[in-house]
């Protein structure tokens, strides 16, 4: 008898252990905020201060003027050539004979 109650109260111990329980879950609200209409515009900002002119550089100086060259010589005048000679006269040409030449015409294209 003393083995049974041990062994009963082991079987309670685990048999209520065995059992699972279920959580409860509560869902979480996130209340989201939605935005209202957009408000008037606002008022136009001042103008920026206008900034201070820069100064004006200085005029560069003139260059020197080169000095004008030297006039170059005249050149001498070069002497005439001598008139040439009169060419040999040929001999008179001579008469031809009788020969008559016939030149075919061009064929038909």
């Amino acid at each position: 008898m003393k083995y049974s109650i041990i062994f009963a109260a082991v079987l309670v111990a685990l048999a209520t252990s065995a059992c699972e329980k279920p959580t409860v879950v509560t869902p979480t609200v996130v209340t989201v905020p939605v935005p209202g209409p957009a408000g008037p515009t606002g008022a136009t900002g001042a103008g920026g201060l206008t900034g201070a002119g820069g100064l004006t550089g200085s005029g560069g100086q003139t260059g020197l003027t080169g000095s004008a060259g030297a006039t170059g010589a005249t050149g001498a005048t070069g002497s005439t050539g001598s008139t040439g000679g009169t060419g040999a006269t040929g001999e008179p040409g001579k008469t031809g004979g009788d020969t008559v030449v016939v030149i075919p015409p061009a064929p038909a294209r």
